[in-house]
Order: structure tokens, then C-alpha cells, then sequence
């Protein structure tokens, strides 16, 4: 693709990164086929290619972002299939988070869409906002209804459909905290705790602490570590995930320091994808590149970690048909498509795979809050593609993704890892407690 920056645009290291990444694009238009929205609104500007030409034209003319951007943009899940597919390499992820920031900076939203998206912002990252949060919408939740038919409601009564109706009690898991390894040690690892799944399911990380500690692994959980910032970055809040990310950074800092680390997992892999993206976020921060860009080298999902271990005989579950629902951000984000998909299979699981397992389940962070519509229709069709596997029971390796999808769906939905953990001798999963 030919630009025209001109070279003091091209000054702006942001602007020169996004002008490398727009002339990588050829225009080929494979993006199309893999692209969620596209394939349901058949609009090419709800395309990558199609978005592609927006940010360019907004860059290129050094504009303010109008509506017309901001709607499509806002549409784009982040889900990234676009770079799972596309043949020049094109560095979709980056050039979109531009885009949102800039429209962060030049667009003023509607007062109802800045409110939510506050809301989002205060609330989510937070585990206790999030707990008291979802303790008032589980009353309000009986008044969706009436909630989606007042101007702008449709957002908030998403909102309230997705709180769920009771909340598992505090754990030791969401807690810092050292967790030993059973007999010898052969590894040390840091785990992130997590903002929302530590609130809305906590048991995935006591699952992979239990799994950790019984291979030999000591698992940390630091005091000062926050939100990874996933949830405010897509929201083009670039100063606040910042923040978040220095946080971390000097956290798990501090533990390299104090007692090393093999790695940094986490059971979240919208979050792993943004860790490991660190690096490149602050990398103009000369107090924090190059230590953004060691905890980037450190991170990885669970299922990478995993992988590498022996985990020994299976005892429980073999048989079981599960269904393996791919996270966009484990599997596009990432590019990790069969370190889940093996460990199950290796612990006696009967994996099955649904058709579209490339397209986006609708969840994508805050998206099914703030676009509820297309979210709905994406989670029912990746329901409808998982119930006709004829599993028994939904894997997966995200906690925004296991919660779209369980609210669609008649059949367990878990994290890959409480799966392991009970194969390799853990409790059975409470959810499993009616599968055969």
C-alpha cells in the first residue's frame, strides 16, 4: 500500500510504525474470509482491509477521528484472524491500537458511550469494585428487560444478562501468596492472579496451582501485581494500560530478582496476549524497555508451560468427549493451536473440534458489553457449532470466552486446566459434578 505521510508525521515514532505496517498490506483480501464481522455484515469496511483504509486516511490526513471511523473500529473485535491468515505479515494488532488511541485523544463519544465505557474502566480491572459491581447487577439482573427498552439500555442490560446469579466465595488463589511445590522443586513460576476471572471463577487458578505444585513447581503470586491493562488498552486508554503494565513489570521484577523465575504464566490468554506484547508498549520508556521486554520473554500461557512437563498417568476422565473451543487470543493472538489441544488428548480426553474454530466467540473483553448485538449472534453461532460436536462438556483456555459461551449453552463450560488438574489426580470439576 502506498503512503504519503509527510516527514513530520513521520516523526512520531507512533505514526512511522503505523506508515511501516500500512505499506505492508497488499490489499489481497484474505482478511475477509477469517474477519467475524465481516462474514456476518458482509460490509467492507467492517473488514480488516476495509478498517485498514480508514486508519489511513485518518493518519495519512493527520484527522480527528469521525464517526464513521469510530463506529467500524469499535466493531473490529481485536480477535486478530486477519493475522492468522494474511500473507504479507501484516501487523494488524498494533496498527488497530493506534487507531483506538487515537480516537481516545480526537473523538468526543456520545455522553452515553463515555459513561459506559468509564464504568468499564473503573469497575473491571479492580477485583473488589468488580465483586460489588456484580452484587448489585445480580439484583438488577430481573429488570433486563425493562432496562434494554430505555434509550442506550441495550448495553447496560448485556451487561446485567452476563452478571452471573451467585459468585464462588474468595480464594487463597486470589491472594499473593507463595504456593510450594510438593517434595522436590524443579521449577519456580510466577502466576497471574487475574482481575475479573479471579472474582468470577477463581477456581481455574486453584486448579493450576494444584496441577503446578504436584510436578515440582513452586508457584508465586506477587503483592504488588495488578490488571494486566488488556481491558483499558482496547479501549485506546494507552496511559492507563501503561500504567497497569509498569506495575507488573516492576512486580515480577522484584521476584526475578529475589528468587528468579522460569516463567510468568497465566490462565487467561486475553491477558498472556497483552504480557506478551509488553515489550513493545513500553519500549520508549527507557526506564521499563528493557525490563517490559523480560517479562515479555517470560510469559506464557499455562497450556506452554504445561507442555514441557511430565505430567505422569492419567487417572480420572479418560473418555470424556470434550469440546475445544480455541480462543482468538490463544490461538490468533498467541499462534498456540495445539499445546491445549495435545495435553488434553494426551490426558485420555476425547477432543473434538466444531466447525468456524477460527472465528471469534463474541466475547473479546468488554465487547459483548458494548457491542451487544454482534456479540449475541457470534456466540450463538460458535454455540451452535459446539453442541454439534456431540461433546459433553466445553473447554477452554479464557475467561471472558468460557463465560460468553456458557451463557448460550446447555453444556459445562471449563477452563482447559481444571480438566488436567482432575485427570492428573484433582478434584473433579464442580460443574462436571452431572456428566457422566
Amino acid at each position: 500500500m502506498q503512503t504519503s505521510f509527510t516527514l513530520a508525521q513521520l516523526a512520531d515514532p507512533d505514526v512511522a510504525n503505523s506508515e511501516k505496517i500500512l505499506r505492508s498490506c497488499v490489499h489481497c483480501g484474505f482478511c475477509t474470509a477469517t474477519c467475524p464481522t465481516y462474514v456476518l455484515l458482509g460490509d467492507e469496511l467492517d473488514s480488516p482491509r476495509g478498517r485498514i483504509y480508514l486508519i489511513k486516511d485518518m493518519l495519512e490526513g493527520g484527522k480527528p477521528a469521525n464517526e464513521q471511523v469510530t463506529r467500524h473500529i469499535d466493531r473490529c473485535l481485536s480477535c486478530l484472524a486477519c493475522m492468522t491468515t494474511c500473507p504479507s505479515g501484516v501487523d494488524y494488532m498494533h496498527l488497530v491500537d493506534h487507531a483506538r488511541a487515537h480516537i481516545e485523544k480526537t473523538f468526543r463519544r456520545p455522553f452515553a458511550d463515555r459513561a459506559i465505557r468509564a464504568l468499564l474502566a473503573f469497575v473491571l480491572p479492580y477485583p473488589g469494585r468488580f465483586r460489588a459491581a456484580l452484587g448489585g447487577a445480580r439484583l438488577a439482573r430481573p429488570f433486563a428487560g425493562l432496562v434494554a427498552r430505555l434509550p442506550g439500555g441495550e448495553r447496560l442490560a448485556a451487561m446485567l444478562k452476563l452478571a452471573p446469579r451467585a459468585l464462588p466465595p474468595s480464594s487463597p488463589a486470589s491472594r499473593p501468596g507463595i504456593f510450594p511445590a510438593t517434595g522436590a522443586r524443579s521449577g519456580r513460576v510466577a502466576l497471574l492472579r487475574g482481575c475479573a476471572q479471579s472474582v468470577l471463577d477463581p477456581g481455574i487458578n486453584e486448579a493450576a496451582i494444584r496441577l503446578l505444585n504436584r510436578r515440582g513447581v513452586e508457584v508465586v503470586q506477587t503483592v504488588e501485581e495488578g490488571c494486566c491493562g488488556a481491558l483499558v488498552h482496547h479501549m485506546g486508554r494507552a496511559h492507563d494500560a501503561h500504567e497497569q503494565a509498569k506495575r507488573n513489570v516492576d512486580a515480577w521484577t522484584k521476584e526475578i530478582e529475589r528468587g528468579g523465575l522460569d516463567a510468568i504464566l497465566v490462565t487467561t490468554s486475553g491477558c498472556g496476549t497483552t504480557l506478551k506484547d509488553y515489550g513493545f508498549m513500553l519500549r520508549r520508556d527507557p526506564a521499563y524497555a528493557e525490563k517490559a521486554k523480560r517479562v515479555s520473554a517470560l510469559a506464557k500461557d499455562i497450556s506452554e508451560y504445561l507442555e514441557t512437563l511430565d505430567l505422569g498417568t492419567p487417572e480420572n476422565g479418560k473418555g470424556l468427549s470434550v469440546a475445544y473451543h480455541a480462543a482468538c487470543s490463544l490461538q490468533h493472538g498467541q499462534q498456540i493451536k495445539t499445546a491445549p489441544r495435545t495435553l488434553l488428548a494426551r490426558a485420555g480426553f476425547d477432543v473434538r473440534d466444531g466447525a468456524e474454530g477460527h472465528l471469534c466467540c463474541g466475547s473479546a473483553g468488554t465487547y459483548n458489553m458494548l457491542q451487544p448485538e454482534i456479540s449475541r449472534r457470534l456466540r450463538d453461532r460458535k454455540v451452535q457449532a459446539i453442541e454439534a460436536t456431540g461433546a459433553s462438556v466445553v473447554a477452554a483456555g479464557n475467561i471472558g470466552c468460557i463465560t460468553q459461551i456458557a451463557s448460550g449453552c446447555d453444556l459445562p463450560v471449563v477452563h482447559t486446566v481444571e480438566l488436567l488438574d482432575w485427570a492428573y489426580g484433582g478434584p473433579r470439576p464442580a460443574s462436571l459434578a452431572e456428566v457422566a
